[in-house]
């Protein structure tokens, strides 16, 4: 407030509600963040439960150690990987259709493929990694729990429902409610690299534009009120879901 470089203070704000950028970074960065929320936060859950009924732990310590090796991919490497496999003239999905004498999809280009290959990449790289703290959570159940449920004539699947999945849930809300306080927060670096010019309708998200208005066009003032109106959403959300999850059950951040 006050501020020499934005008189009123609010102007920057302003500009960007009244932008034609302001509902579709708006709009693209909640449907990949609400997509990548509902698929990318079950699934390490439903791993580690898959993990954890390995009897064999060599089995189990191999599987693990290959489902890790994604997570140390660079981003700028698993785009190339996209590009390597989905180009549609020399890529590998190009050669198969060429096999057969069709033409392949330009899913790369496709704006609405974009959130399905950046969604689905991102599974594939995190989702051992994701799972570790699961895993970390069910190595902690009593055995005597099991053995009592096996007694009472529980079926594995019985077990699994009564004994494993209520042994994640506080450790899985946790996480929940940081992913919902980071829903405006879209990675920069993936989707940049993902982007081109006829996805761009799609493809355009907060952490994009803040860098391209910010650094390539140098209007710091205005990119900087844009990540801040991100920011203070993101706040939001955190509070308000944390609260939530206060009210309707025992488990929270504070």
């Amino acid at each position: 407030m006050g501020s020499p470089w934005a008189d009123p203070w609010y102007k920057y704000f302003i500009k960007y509600f009244n932008s034609y950028q302001f509902v579709n970074t708006i709009k693209n960065t909640l449907v990949i963040t609400g997509y990548s929320l509902l698929v990318s936060f079950p699934i390490p859950i439903i791993f580690a439960l898959a993990i954890n009924q390995m009897r064999t732990n060599r089995y189990k310590k191999t599987f693990q150690t290959i489902s890790y090796m994604p997570h140390f991919i660079s981003t700028v490497v698993i785009v190339g990987i996209l590009n390597l496999i989905f180009s549609p003239g020399a890529g590998l999905i190009g050669q198969i259709f060429g096999l057969f004498g069709a033409e392949a999809p330009n899913l790369l280009g496709s704006p609405s493929a974009f959130k399905h290959l950046y969604v689905w990449s991102d599974v594939w790289q995190h989702v051992g990694w994701d799972s570790i703290i699961y895993i970390a959570a069910l190595s902690s159940v009593d055995p005597n729990l099991y053995e009592a449920a096996g007694i009472d004539g529980a079926s594995q699947f019985q077990k699994i429902l009564y004994v494993d999945i209520p042994m994640l849930i506080p450790t899985a809300m946790t996480l929940l409610i940081l992913r919902c306080g980071g829903l405006m927060a879209l990675g920069f670096e993936k989707v940049y690299l993902m982007q081109n010019d006829l996805n761009l309708l799609n493809s355009e998200v907060i952490s994009t534009y803040v860098y391209k208005v910010g650094m390539i066009s140098a209007q710091y003032s205005y990119s900087s009120a844009v990540n801040l109106f991100s920011t203070v959403i993101n706040f939001i959300l955190l509070i308000s879901v944390n609260k939530f999850s206060r009210k309707v059950s025992e488990n929270s951040l504070w």
